[in-house]
């Protein structure tokens, strides 16, 4: 069976997640958009960005697990996209633990955080929660090995 080309997984992506908004109440296919052109814009493979385009879609429940298993996506998109997948619980050091043990999919995770951390998108955002929010993205950015001033 042949692979689902970007273009494919990019509206599945985008159906999959349109009735969902960001925190700041854009549609959230921008945030996935930003994502999949951070992975491209780092260098990465067309795997990883298939993976930035469906890194939430399992965690937001905007697809399911079973989707995903049974997709016709190249394993290492479908490891990538459970790597991100933060579980209910997980401390971060898990979280960014399995990350890093999975290849390709730390880019991935760089991109995502360097568009959460945008200032444009946490200006909108209230104090506390951008404090909040700043706090948990730096320190997973440290988890991962990530320099701070790579937040472009």
């Amino acid at each position: 069976m042949p692979y689902l080309t970007l273009t494919e997984i990019e509206a599945v992506a985008r159906e999959a997640h349109a009735a969902q908004t960001d925190k700041a109440g854009r549609p959230y296919a921008e945030h996935l958009a930003a994502v999949a052109e951070g992975v491209r814009v780092r260098g990465g493979s067309e795997e990883q960005i298939a993976a930035g385009w469906l890194h939430d879609a399992v965690e937001d429940d905007a697809l399911s697990r079973e989707w995903l298993d049974a997709a016709a996506l190249p394993q290492t998109v479908k490891d990538m996209v459970l790597a991100l997948t933060k579980r209910k619980g997980e401390d971060p050091e898990e979280y960014t633990r399995r990350i890093l043990a999975t290849p390709g999919a730390r880019l991935v995770k760089e991109a995502d955080l360097a568009h959460n951390a945008d200032p444009a998108r946490l200006a909108v955002l209230d104090e506390a929660t951008r404090t909040r929010l700043t706090a948990k993205y730096a320190k997973v950015r440290g988890l991962l090995g990530l320099p701070d001033g790579d937040l472009a």
